[in-house]
């Protein structure tokens, strides 16, 4: 979708503007009371708009400010799929307004490389981000629900099949373990059961785990494809342009905060071409967060060092053809804590590698909306960089062949012309758990990152929780997992 929002959105003050050129329009009964996944009812603005303003002083001085100046309650840095859903919310929700500021496109990012799943069949009850995982699947349910509802098709307009999904286990150990995931998945209120080696086979006939082998079965698990879904959100918010509440800054990378000068406080952000004032700002650039955040405050007397690490992963995409048939998502156990190491010496040493020895490689294999074949997934630590490494890419394919033999007949290379490769850095924390929340010492900065590869899975709960906190609300879930404070120094 061709659409430059800078050249519609970035003038001071515009008048009201009408939509079109592709950009569609949603009536807000697509989110109705009933099913409305933004809650919509529960959310009563406390923010108020800026009618006057503070001389603007970054922390550097030395950024110039833009002649291009725009008031908004609510600036949120990033447009992925985190930072594009707390949007929607603030603007379902409340009466704010909202303005998404990228330094490049939406789904640039982890969002666009990602596999588009929401599975709940290797969740564990009872963690830290039960209550945020379980939150968010049943608003992404009740999206589906009020999508149909208005006669729309979810699969055209979210890429959305309902799946299932298989957690699968070759060996007596991983079965037992495979056996109390069910218990505790059903025991959480989650539709389960435990699939033994011949039952297995009935479910994913070209699917070998061995006579010792089974799967945990979620047949409520589904799959979205995270480019439509992202879309579909942002066009839902480009709704509220017209009305003034809503705009886009793309391509137009933040440089600063901006303060006051008597207090101090700030009162915006800096980008290349504009001057943004806000009420609340809210960082959700995923993997850049913690780099972007560090050039934010390098000039303040604030100290936060926010730990969040790009992760890179690999996946392999076979477009238009069928090497296998699929009728459920699946993930090898060995995706549940990603400790499925690749021994550097299982590459054959005419396959070039710089990998390092972090380097985890666990087979997950889904069909996309489009029919092709999706299998992955590595994960590893080199930093930023998004190239593709061909050995990781051919590790992939001899993974997923242990688990569907018929993959071993066929050379990766018969499928040249039909395949691509997704790099996607995926924002890591070390504990686990996204940080969301207030950043210590500026009292109307917050966080929404570290979602590693759970951004589109965590997203619906992340917005609300997010607007909870800048609205004053009160929180549908427990925050204090996620907190900024004594995860960030």
């Amino acid at each position: 979708m061709a659409f430059s929002a800078s050249s519609i959105f970035c003038c001071p003050n515009p008048n009201p503007i009408s939509l079109s050129n592709g950009v569609v329009s949603y009536s807000n009964r697509l989110f109705g009371t009933k099913n409305s996944f933004f809650l919509g009812s529960k959310l009563v603005s406390k923010a108020t708009r800026i009618t006057t303003r503070p001389e603007p002083v970054s922390f550097s001085g030395s950024h110039p400010i833009s002649a291009e100046s725009r008031s908004f309650d609510v600036v949120i840095i990033g447009a992925g799929i985190i930072g594009l859903t707390i949007a929607r919310q603030f603007l379902i929700g409340s009466d704010v307004s909202v303005a998404v500021v990228d330094k490049a496109v939406p789904c640039s990012g982890a969002t666009g490389a990602g596999q588009g799943y929401i599975w709940m069949v290797h969740r564990t009850p009872g963690s830290d981000k039960w209550e945020l995982e379980m939150r968010s699947y049943r608003l992404w349910q009740m999206l589906v629900e009020s999508i149909r509802d208005q006669g729309l098709n979810p699969l055209e307009v979210l890429g959305w099949k309902k799946t299932g999904s298989l957690l699968v286990g070759r060996t007596t150990e991983e079965l037992d373990m495979l056996k109390r995931r069910v218990k505790q998945l059903s025991e959480a209120g989650l539709q389960a059961e435990c699939l033994y080696s011949s039952d297995l086979l009935l479910e994913e006939p070209e699917l070998a785990v061995g006579e010792d082998g089974g799967a945990a079965f979620v047949p409520d698990d589904c799959q979205f494809d995270a480019q439509h879904t992202a879309s579909f959100i942002e066009k839902a918010n480009r709704h509220f342009a017209s009305k003034g509440r809503y705009a886009e800054f793309y391509n137009d990378p933040v440089k600063c905060l901006l303060r006051s000068g008597s207090s101090r406080e700030v009162e915006g952000v800096q980008t290349s071409k504009n001057t943004l004032y806000s009420k609340a700002i809210v960082v959700a650039a995923g993997s850049w967060s913690g780099s972007l955040m560090h050039d934010l405050l390098r000039d303040s007397d604030i100290l936060l060092d926010v730990p969040v690490k790009p992760r890179k992963g690999h996946l392999l995409v076979l477009e238009n053809v069928m090497p296998l048939k699929l009728n459920h998502g699946l993930m090898e156990m060995g995706y549940v804590d990603h400790q499925t190491v690749t021994q550097l010496e299982t590459i054959s040493a005419s396959e070039p590698h710089d990998c390092g020895q972090d380097l985890s490689v666990s087979m997950t294999a889904t069909l996309d909306a489009m029919g092709n074949l999706v299998l992955g997934s590595s994960r590893q630590f080199v930093g930023f960089s998004s190239e593709v490494d061909e050995s990781i890419i051919n590790h992939i394919w001899t993974r997923a062949g242990e688990f569907f033999p018929k993959l071993q007949d066929l050379p990766l290379s018969h499928f040249s012309k039909g395949r691509k490769v997704r790099i996607g850095l995926r924002p890591y924390m070390f504990d686990g758990k996204p940080i969301i929340g207030l950043v210590p010492g500026l009292p109307n900065v917050f966080l929404a990152t570290g979602h590693e590869g759970e951004g589109l899975t965590l997203a619906l709960g992340t917005a609300e929780m997010v607007a909870d906190m800048v609205l004053g609300n009160p929180g549908t879930i427990d925050q204090a997992p996620f907190a900024v404070h004594g995860r960030c120094c």
